[in-house]
């Protein structure tokens, strides 16, 4: 699966295209170092334990074995705007917070299964919220036009960063499924060079190809 599919499958996953990934797939890095924000080794392994209960280790690895929350690190860093930035950093208090009025404790303390249920608790905050994010899109594009057409040069269009939880789903998938771990032993894998194959038989249930 090269990066553009993976990116697709994501994009239809988290009902939201992928932040960043215009720069992801061209291979630079954001010049925009207006706003720089660091990450502690804290939150390199608060962002495991969140990308772990998102993608598990079972009889395949998990989002930790793929060091996800140290791809997610590089990502930020490299890929997103400030804007998106500074969203990400506030979402990893967010979430914690989130988990102390649910549980009474830090994300770090609480059980795995609460873990579970707290972040399918955001996930649907996230998806409610990216509705109203798509609604508000639409009516900035529709009002940018027609300040364009009236070349209102003071205009500035407003935005609505993503919600933090979809950042981080965004990002333990894409740094999972990248991964060797991820590509090699949870998608079925064949390293290129190799043969082509035009017609390659199914059956159901078996892996998806990450080549």
């Amino acid at each position: 699966m090269d990066r553009r599919e993976l990116l697709k499958m994501i994009t239809a996953l988290t009902g939201g295209i992928v932040i960043g990934s215009e720069i992801f797939l061209s291979g630079c890095k954001n010049n925009d170092s207006t706003t720089v924000y660091s990450f502690s080794e804290d939150d390199i392994e608060f962002l495991n334990e969140v990308a772990e209960t998102i993608l598990p280790k079972t009889k395949t690895p998990g989002a930790k074995d793929a060091a996800v929350g140290e791809f997610m690190r590089v990502f930020v860093n490299d890929c997103y705007e400030p804007a998106n930035q500074q969203a990400f950093h506030e979402g990893i208090k967010q979430l914690d917070q989130a988990s102390k009025k649910m549980y009474d404790k830090g994300f770090m303390k609480i059980t795995p299964g609460q873990r579970h249920d707290l972040l399918v608790t955001l996930d649907k905050e996230a998806i409610v919220y990216q509705k109203k994010k798509s609604d508000f899109d639409n009516e900035q594009n529709e009002k940018d036009k027609a300040e364009k057409t009236k070349r209102n040069y003071n205009y500035k269009k407003a935005t609505m960063t993503f919600h933090y939880f979809t950042m981080m789903k965004q990002l333990t998938l894409l740094g999972f499924f990248s991964s060797k771990p991820g590509a090699t032993e949870v998608l079925r894998y064949i390293a290129v060079p190799g043969r082509y194959d035009g017609c390659v038989p199914y059956t159901k249930g078996e892996k998806a190809w990450a080549t």
